[in-house]
Parts: C-alpha cells; sequence; structure tokens
C-alpha cells in the first residue's frame, strides 16, 4: 500500500513539475514541446501494451481476447464520451493563443483545467489497476509513462492561464488540482482490483484502452500540429524503445 500511495503522490505530482518548468520557461517553441511530448507518447504507449493489455490477455484465460478487446473498446468509448463535454487540449492552447490578451473569457480557461482534470482521472486509475494485479514491476512501468506524460502536460496549461489573467498564484492552485485528481484515480484503480480480481482483465484492458485513446486523440494530433511531424514521430519510437528496454532488463 505504501508504495500505491508513493506512486500515486509521484504521477500526481508529475503535472506539478511539468507547470513548475512552464513558469520558469514560459516561452517554450512549438518544436521543442512537441519532442517531448511525443517521446511521452511513446512511453505510454509502450507502458498500455506491455504492462495493461499483454497482462490482461493472460489474466482472462480462454476468453481472454474477448474480455481485452471489450475492455479496451470500452475504455476508449468513455474517453469519447468525456471529450463530447469537454475541451481537447489543443483547441484551448491555440484559442488562447491566438487570443492571449488579459480579457479571455475566464470561463473557458476554468473548462480547460476542468478539461486536464477529467482525462486525469482514467490516467490515474490505469497507474492504480496494475498494482491491484499485484505485479509491481509493470505497475511501476505503466505509473513512470504516465508521469512523463504528465510532465509536458504541466507545462503547456501554464501559458494560457496567465494569458487569460490568472494570477500565479492561482494558476499553481489549478496545476495542483489536476494533480490531485490522478492521486484520487489511482487509489480508486487499486481498491477496486484489490476487492475483486475477477474484474482484472477487464479493468487493465480498460486502462489501457483510455491511455491509447489519449494518445491518438490528443497527443498524436497536437505534435503534429506545428510542422514538427518528423521529429515528433522519432522522438515517439525513442520513447516506445526507451520504455520497452526497461520492461526487457528491469521487467
Amino acid at each position: 500500500m505504501e508504495m500505491v500511495l508513493l506512486t500515486a503522490l509521484g504521477v500526481g505530482g508529475a503535472t506539478v513539475i511539468g507547470s513548475l518548468i512552464g513558469f520558469s520557461f514560459k516561452n517554450i517553441s512549438h518544436k521543442f514541446s512537441d519532442i517531448i511530448l511525443s517521446f511521452a507518447a511513446g512511453v505510454m504507449l509502450a507502458a498500455a501494451v506491455i504492462g495493461l493489455i499483454l497482462p490482461s490477455l493472460e489474466y482472462g484465460g480462454k476468453w481472454g481476447f474477448f474480455i481485452t478487446a471489450a475492455g479496451i473498446f470500452a475504455g476508449a468509448l468513455c474517453l469519447n464520451l468525456i471529450d463530447k463535454f469537454v475541451p481537447h487540449l489543443h483547441r484551448f492552447v491555440g484559442a488562447e493563443e491566438a487570443h492571449p490578451q488579459k480579457g479571455a473569457d475566464l470561463n473557458k480557461v476554468l473548462l480547460f483545467v476542468m478539461a486536464i482534470a477529467i482525462h486525469n482521472f482514467p490516467e490515474g486509475i490505469a497507474a492504480g489497476v496494475g498494482f491491484g494485479a499485484g505485479n509491481t514491476a509493470e505497475a511501476l512501468t505503466v505509473a513512470g509513462g504516465i508521469a512523463l506524460q504528465n510532465i509536458p502536460e504541466g507545462m503547456v496549461i501554464i501559458a494560457p492561464m496567465l494569458a487569460a489573467g490568472v494570477t500565479p498564484s492561482r494558476t499553481l492552485f489549478c496545476a495542483i488540482l489536476t494533480g490531485v485528481v490522478e492521486v484520487l484515480g489511482t487509489l480508486l484503480g487499486y481498491f477496486a482490483v484489490a476487492v475483486s480480481q475477477a474484474v482484472l482483465p477487464f479493468a487493465l484492458a480498460f486502462a489501457g484502452g483510455t491511455m491509447l485513446y489519449v494518445i491518438s486523440d490528443e497527443m498524436i494530433p497536437e505534435t503534429h500540429a506545428h510542422g514538427s511531424e518528423r521529429g515528433a514521430t522519432f522522438a515517439l519510437l525513442i520513447g516506445f524503445c526507451v520504455m520497452l528496454a526497461t520492461d526487457f532488463y528491469l521487467g
């Protein structure tokens, strides 16, 4: 349990670390941001497949494929429904950059923060489910991938909020709240699986599906929107191989 709690704090704290970096380097170039985010996408992709989807197949027995496929689509559909009610990350980053005046609509900023928090919740569940399965090495792999993704995400939420006139202290507070949501998600994922091992294969696949959805629907489009497609693609492959090597040598 202590390891789960520390990991939950680490995953949530990664967003805050990214936010602090965002305060220090407010004018981060799109190219640099895209490369970092692509690397994180590669890490998350490997973590989703190795740490969640493959174990789901293993635990599912003779119905493993069907349970895993159903879980993946359920996770993706869940986030798709969420996306119908909250904004995409790249839409609000672009909107605030196009209109950087202090009088920007504060409701948009609050909605933007809510979007980040809602997307962080299933990511936290993905980190917690791995621990509930009892495989600490795989769980740490998944949590590490999510934490790496949270750092650049924390970086990019700072500028739009400051541009809208939100004070630095309140901006940091909002960033901390998005991290707290991920901590809660991690604990929920852990306890849900620990209470009922019967839901483990589906829960693993569900968490994997949410991660695949975030990578495909949010991260890759964002990293390919500013002319850095080739560099972003290679960064994704490097991130994938780094996580693959970590699992191979340390798993």
